[in-house]
């Protein structure tokens, strides 16, 4: 297994993230004790949660990936500083979480109490804001008048997010959280945190995750290079574009117990005959060079500049070393120009 460091935090996090947004609905306690221990035995030191998790989220599962990950915690006592352990707050939207209400430093003092509660542990080693309060340009809504920007009151966003970091901070001296992160952000949203950090002698941003794939690319180069140049780690999500880039959703097949088969929060967006059309390309590209769709998509999120860690998720054990055995490989410059060709033609296909 390879490590990166995370961000300016200086821990050492290796180069696959253990995601666990299916525990809970489509993966058992037991289906999970199984994905940990096996995930452990092969280097791997970093899992990721959220108290959303499972996905599709819902008011009846709502915390139940936190729960299972505190099971697995309580039965294994010695073993919490084999990993460090992500999770974040969900942001506004969802009626059962807080009223749907948004991040304040007021919800994340109680989302930490909460989220250490369900986890059984006295500390997360890193706290992520799930999404910002404002509307960003993620989940398809990264094209031109998906998103007016205008709307938000940068004024009152900066107050927002200077209250956010002083209760981190709080959370933080009290030895609850030790290094904070973003997800689903913007070049503007880590620029104005990190400002905040130094103006105030708050807490610095340390990582982002975002979604990035061959089929979603859009934070290279602009967002990567912020985080290269500020020291932030950047952690793609979906690096397999909720499973299509595996090939089994192609031509329009839905496997029955795959994630595209339970109802999604933001419709299947991904699904678009152009992203048909880049998926079949890359699937018999990985053909030709003896690796698996899978193997392809994983290798390449890997070897992009800027990239510390890459978030898997599983539904089965053999997807899960599958996965993880893909980190053991390398592109070979052929492959590399080879993807970089069907890339040119399909940037953004969704």
């Amino acid at each position: 297994m390879q490590y990166s460091v995370l961000g300016s935090s200086g821990e050492k996090v290796s180069r696959v993230c253990l995601g666990s947004m299916t525990w809970g609905v489509q993966n058992s306690q037991e289906d999970a004790n199984e994905q940990i221990d096996y995930a452990l035995a092969q280097g791997v030191n970093f899992i990721d949660t959220a108290e959303m998790y499972p996905v599709p989220p819902s008011a009846r599962t709502y915390g139940d990936t936190e729960r299972i990950i505190g099971n697995w915690l309580a039965a294994n006592p010695t073993r919490r500083n084999e990993f460090l352990l992500a999770t974040k707050i969900a942001g506004a939207g969802l009626s059962y979480i807080r009223n749907g209400g948004m991040i304040t430093g007021e919800s994340v003092m109680q989302a930490v109490d909460a989220s250490l509660q369900r986890l059984q542990t006295d500390y997360i080693d890193l706290y992520q804001l799930h999404w910002p309060n404002r509307t960003s340009p993620h989940f398809a809504k990264h094209w031109p008048g998906k998103v007016v920007l205008s709307q938000a009151d940068t004024g009152q966003e900066k107050q927002q997010m200077l209250e956010i970091l002083q209760a981190l901070q709080t959370c933080i001296s009290a030895g609850k959280i030790r290094y904070v992160g973003l997800s689903d952000e913007t070049p503007w949203g880590i620029a104005t945190y990190l400002q905040l950090s130094e103006q105030h002698s708050l807490p610095r941003i340390v990582s982002i995750q975002n979604e990035f794939s061959l089929l979603h690319a859009k934070d290279w180069p602009y967002l990567i290079e912020h985080c290269v140049r500020e020291n932030v780690a950047y952690l793609p999500w979906s690096p397999l574009a909720g499973g299509a880039l595996s090939g089994k959703y192609l031509h329009d097949q839905v496997p029955a117990g795959s994630r595209w088969s339970f109802e999604q929060r933001q419709g299947i967006f991904r699904n678009t005959p152009m992203s048909q059309r880049a998926i079949a390309r890359y699937v018999d590209l990985a053909k030709t060079h003896n690796l698996s769709a899978v193997q392809l998509a994983l290798l390449w999120c890997d070897q992009v500049e800027g990239v510390s860690s890459t978030i898997i998720g599983a539904t089965s054990m053999m997807q899960l070393k599958e996965n993880i055995a893909a980190f053991e490989l390398k592109l070979n410059p052929k492959a590399k120009s080879d993807i970089n060709m069907v890339f040119r033609e399909f940037p953004l296909p969704f």
